[in-house]
């Protein structure tokens, strides 16, 4: 009986384990995350199964001496609103040390584009935007904010 519940408690334990270690890889994209020009960052976090990110900080966040806007959205109702604030990434999912299955919004030209990320290394994300199939796109590298 001993010997069963020792075997028990060591497959729940290595199961356990095993879990815990995937968590922690899917949240290793978790923080602040500086765009390739490091004109912003954004925060990557989590909610509930997905991952998702908005801008937190902008260079220069006041143009002109207002606040910077959406001003390439093709919606004439969305040009006004602010960048700061804004939802970039959405509905990307950990599956195998890639996030995807989710989208990317590019406020530089307004158009919102299929989207996967990985981590390159702790500090260099590589983030995909892309229409269709992956391999028709551009990737670009983000830095941990430090």
């Amino acid at each position: 009986m001993k010997s069963r519940q020792f075997t028990s408690f060591i497959i729940l334990l290595v199961f356990g384990l095993a879990l815990q270690s995937k968590a922690q890889s899917e949240n290793k994209v978790l923080g602040l995350w500086y765009n390739t020009e490091k004109t912003a960052q954004v925060e990557i976090t989590k909610s509930g199964s997905e991952f998702i990110g908005k801008i937190v900080w902008l260079e220069n966040p006041n143009p002109d001496g207002k606040p910077a806007t959406d001003k390439e959205n093709p919606d004439p109702k969305l040009k006004q609103r602010p960048l700061m604030g804004l939802s970039l990434l959405k509905g990307l999912k950990y599956s195998g040390g890639v996030w995807k299955g989710g989208e990317i919004y590019d406020p530089k030209n307004g158009k919102t584009y299929s989207c996967e990320i990985k981590l390159k290394s702790d500090s260099i994300l590589e983030v995909r935007g892309y229409i269709g199939f992956s391999f028709v796109g551009r990737t670009v590298e983000w830095t941990r904010v430090k």
